[in-house]
C-alpha cells in the first residue's frame, strides 16, 4: 500500500507538470500560473516549498520551449526581451526576498497562501478583461530602455512574489506595452519567464539551499515540465493566433475559478 501511494503522489505530480507546462508552453502561460494554485488545493507542501517546485517545473519548460524555437527559427524580440529579463531577474530576487521575510514574519503559512490566491483571482480577473476587450484598447511601443527594465522588474517581482512564473502578467503586458501579437508574446513570455525562474532558483541555492525542503516529487515535476514545453511548443507551431486566445481565455478561467476555491478553503 505504501509503495502504491507514493506512486500515486508520483503520478499526480507529474501530471501537474505536465499538463501545466503543456498549456504554458502553447499558450505563454509558462505553467506556474497553473502549477501554483494546483498545489495549493492538493495541500500536501508549504508555500515555501510550492515556489521551489513551480520554479523548477516551469524553467525545465522554458528550457525545452526555447530549445525548439531556436530550431524552428522563431526568434524573440532581442532588445526588448532581453532588457525585460533582465529587469526580471531583478526583480525576481526582490520578490524572492519579500516573500521569505513574510514566511519568516507570519506563523499561519494559511494567510499567505491567502494573500497570494487572492492576488492571483484578481490578475486573472483582469487579464481575462483585457485579453476579451484589447481590440478597444490601445497599446503602445515603449522603448525606453529604463521604463522597459522597469517593467521587467515588476513582472519579475509579482512572478517570484506569487510563485507562478508570470505567464499570464507577461504575456498581457507584451501585448499592451509592446504591441506584440499573441504569437509574439507567447515566445517572448517563455524567453522572460526562463532567466526570471533561473534567478529564483540561483538565490534559493546560494541562500537557504535545498536542504531542508521536502522535495522528492521534484523530479516527477521536472520530466513532466519538459515534456509539457516539448508538446506545447509543437502544438504552438501548428495552432492560430485565435486558438492561443481560446487556450489561453479558457485557462485564465479555470486559474481565476480554483484561486477562488483556494480562498475560501483555507480562510475556513
Amino acid at each position: 500500500m505504501h509503495l502504491w501511494g507514493s506512486l500515486r503522489i508520483a503520478l499526480i505530480y507529474f501530471l501537474v507538470g505536465l499538463v501545466a507546462s503543456t498549456f504554458g508552453a502553447m499558450a505563454g502561460l509558462g505553467g506556474g500560473i497553473i502549477i501554483k494554485p494546483a498545489l495549493d488545493f492538493l495541500g500536501h507542501y508549504d508555500v515555501t516549498t510550492i515556489g521551489i517546485l513551480s520554479a523548477a517545473t516551469v524553467f525545465s519548460m522554458a528550457c525545452v520551449s526555447l530549445i525548439n524555437a531556436a530550431r524552428a527559427r522563431i526568434k524573440v524580440k532581442g532588445k526588448i526581451s532581453f532588457v525585460l529579463a533582465l529587469g526580471s531577474i531583478a526583480g525576481g530576487i526582490f520578490g524572492k526576498l519579500t516573500l521569505n521575510h513574510l514566511v519568516g514574519q507570519i506563523e499561519n503559512q494559511n494567510i499567505i497562501t491567502v494573500f497570494q490566491a487572492g492576488i492571483l483571482a484578481a490578475l486573472m480577473l483582469v487579464i481575462f478583461l483585457f485579453v476579451k476587450n484589447k481590440a478597444k484598447i490601445e497599446t503602445y511601443q515603449l522603448h525606453n530602455i529604463v521604463i522597459i527594465f522597469i517593467v521587467g522588474f515588476g513582472l519579475g517581482t509579482f512572478s517570484s512574489f506569487l510563485g507562478i512564473g508570470g505567464g499570464p502578467l507577461n504575456m498581457a503586458t507584451l501585448a499592451l506595452a509592446f504591441s506584440m501579437s499573441t504569437k509574439e508574446s507567447t515566445i517572448n513570455s517563455i524567453f522572460i519567464i526562463f532567466f526570471s525562474q533561473l534567478a529564483s532558483l540561483v538565490m534559493t541555492a546560494s541562500t537557504t539551499g535545498f536542504a531542508d525542503l521536502d522535495i522528492q516529487v521534484l523530479g516527477f515535476m521536472i520530466v513532466g515540465g519538459g515534456l509539457g514545453g516539448l508538446i506545447g511548443a509543437v502544438i504552438y507551431q501548428r495552432i492560430s493566433n485565435r486558438q492561443i486566445e481560446k487556450v489561453f481565455n479558457f485557462t485564465l478561467l479555470a486559474i481565476l475559478f480554483l484561486n477562488i476555491y483556494n480562498m475560501v478553503r483555507y480562510l475556513i
